[in-house]
């Protein structure tokens, strides 16, 4: 059985305006380099769906769903914060992301797929329930993560963040959830400039100096990431795949490695064994620089389909 590449076109007609650092080609970059690299001919290609207005309600509210429908331009750039705008195809690309989430939910609990890696923009991990942010519209992976536990009735799911920027909107959606366990590693006194002291019992949190190195990463792993999954036993894991803490993307400054991101993913793998069948969903969030965004993922690719 093979996973699942989940992706649209649409996600592509999404921009914010030239020189901005999440831009189409992002998506290009990355099945570019999967396809050279033979990972595409070990996946089964899946186009995803559109999100629907009941799914994203799980997730966000419904007046700011119906705010952000009632927003999209006809024609240029409508800004929703200083750094993410909307363009007429963004809403439509917003939908197609958030969907992806959904559809890799249902695959891999239908056991039609083992894992699942979306490949969407925009991404997802800045929105909170009622607000745009950060280049994010709609929480993709929150939307997927509470369709997995109010549709398919899961009761433990953990979600693994290791974009160099915390994951404020998933804090936001998930935080007090006891099905949701959250597990977060990024670089302090970036953007959105919290996430430092966790909000609720069920956030595990970890703020890492600018120039940590890959020794300091995999110690917060191993000591504080996979004591709490194993303790939690989740039934579902989802990843909020972010690549900007690559030495080479200008966003951050942790200073991973290709080899950083297949070795985590392999922690990630190995407790998806021990707990819940190797279910694994995988959603991209940033990684700006084009090179090492797609190199990164195919490693982390590699490990997450089993052709490591």
């Amino acid at each position: 059985m093979l996973s699942a590449y989940i992706t649209h076109s649409d996600c592509a007609r999404h921009a914010m305006g030239p020189d901005h650092p999440e831009c189409p080609e992002r998506l290009g970059a990355i099945n570019d380099h999967l396809l050279v690299k033979g990972l595409l001919d070990c996946m089964v290609p899946v186009d995803a769906p559109l999100a629907t207005e009941e799914q994203l309600g799980r997730a966000h509210a419904s007046l700011y769903v119906r705010e952000l429908f009632a927003a999209s331009p006809t024609e240029g750039l409508h800004p929703v914060d200083p750094d993410t705008h909307m363009n007429p195809h963004t809403l439509q690309a917003a939908l197609r992301a958030a969907g992806a989430a959904v559809k890799a939910t249902d695959m891999v609990v239908a056991g039609e797929a083992p894992t699942a890696f979306c490949c969407v923009r925009p991404p997802g991990h800045h929105a909170e329930r009622e607000a745009a942010m950060g280049f994010c519209f709609f929480n993709n992976v929150a939307v997927g993560i509470r369709h997995a536990l109010d549709v398919h009735g899961l009761q433990r799911v953990a979600l693994i963040d290791f974009d160099v920027h915390h994951g404020n909107g998933s804090e936001d959606i998930f935080r007090g959830d006891e099905r949701v366990l959250m597990c977060s590693i990024f670089e302090k006194g970036l953007y959105p400039f919290n996430g430092e002291s966790a909000t609720g019992p069920n956030m595990v949190n970890v703020g890492l100096p600018s120039r940590s190195g890959s020794d300091a990463f995999r110690a917060a792993v191993t000591e504080h990431w996979i004591p709490a999954l194993d303790a939690f036993a989740p039934e579902m894991i989802y990843i909020s795949a972010g690549f900007d803490a690559h030495r080479e993307d200008d966003m951050g400054n942790l200073g991973l490695v290709e080899a950083d991101y297949a070795w985590v993913t392999r922690q990630l793998m190995a407790v998806a064994q021990r707990h819940c069948r190797g279910r694994v969903i995988s959603c991209l969030e940033g990684g700006y620089v084009l090179s090492p965004l797609a190199r990164s993922v195919a490693a982390h690719v590699r490990v997450l389909i089993g052709a490591d």
